[in-house]
């Protein structure tokens, strides 16, 4: 964050030297999405002592609602680090990112809005809107990531979900089960280091890479109470060439697998291979 330095030290410099030094940081909360930024922890303790500084009417409120803008912008910068770029993301997660990338796509717009209006005023030189530019266009490709991230995470619902109407179908409509996936027991086991083979095979046959959507536990499926360890699910409808290609492969290797067709009877959503067993519940407390 560029800018959030600079505004709490230009609104606290002036009353460093006849001021108290402010206070240390406080610990956040452990699901804090800041909880990794030192810079947002600094920032926090700054806007603190800020504070106190505008009640005893040392400091001109303005100054703290520049602050606190600055500060809201870098927390939602640290949540997008932690989402777009972290490991694995829930709907819930996936929401928040977008949120996240939207506001701050609107606070650049705003700020270059605002440049134009001072060039236009005379007041500003035509180059004042460069830099204001590029932050705008760099929050826009963030944006453009997040939503990518999202939609994402939306598929692997879809697959997650797919999963979770079969398991209800087995265990009360058994003879509906087949209208929503094709399994093969195989062996009935499935290692991961068995995977390798898998994509060396796919990769050769169509020469791209085995679209793999979750290789064992994610954040996803452990939200939605599934235990998807030592599993595989793979971004392919089975009634596609690549799908068919891997069920025969699967088959032939004695591999386990449920071929998905959707996640909602009458809509293609959510077609994938899982290969390897059912995904089991996560029990209470495991």
């Amino acid at each position: 964050m560029r800018f959030l330095p600079g505004v709490l030290l230009a609104a606290c410099a002036s009353f460093a030297c006849a001021q108290t030094p402010p206070p240390p940081a406080p610990a956040p909360a452990l699901d804090s999405p800041a909880l990794d930024s030192p810079e947002v922890m600094r920032a926090k303790a700054g806007i603190d002592y800020l504070r106190s500084l505008v009640a005893r009417g040392v400091a001109p409120r303005a100054q703290l609602e520049r602050a606190e803008a600055a500060l809201a912008d870098a927390e939602d910068d640290a949540l997008l680090r932690r989402t777009i770029y972290g490991s694995g993301l829930t709907e819930g997660q996936a929401d928040d990112m977008l949120a996240a990338a939207a506001r701050r796509v609107d606070r650049r717009l705003k700020a270059f809005e605002d440049g134009q209006k001072l060039v236009t005023a005379g007041i500003a030189a035509q180059n004042s809107l460069n830099p204001l530019r590029e932050d705008l266009d760099s929050a826009r490709k963030e944006s453009e990531l997040a939503e990518l991230r999202a939609r994402y995470t939306r598929e692997l619902t879809q697959m997650a979900r797919a999963e979770e109407l079969l398991e209800l179908q087995l265990a009360h409509e058994p003879q509906s089960a087949a209208e929503l996936a094709d399994r093969f027991e195989g062996d009935g086991v499935f290692n991961l280091a068995e995977l390798s083979g898998v994509e060396q095979a796919f990769e050769k046959h169509f020469g791209k890479a085995l679209p793999v959507s979750a290789m064992g536990e994610t954040a996803l499926h452990r939200s939605l109470g599934f235990d998807h360890r030592g599993r595989v699910d793979v971004a392919v409808h089975p009634d596609q060439p690549e799908g068919r290609w891997l069920l025969e492969y699967l088959t032939g290797k004695h591999i386990p697998y449920f071929a998905f067709r959707q996640a909602v009877p009458g809509k293609a959503t959510g077609a994938h291979v899982h290969i390897g067993p059912m995904s089991a519940r996560i029990k209470l407390g495991g």
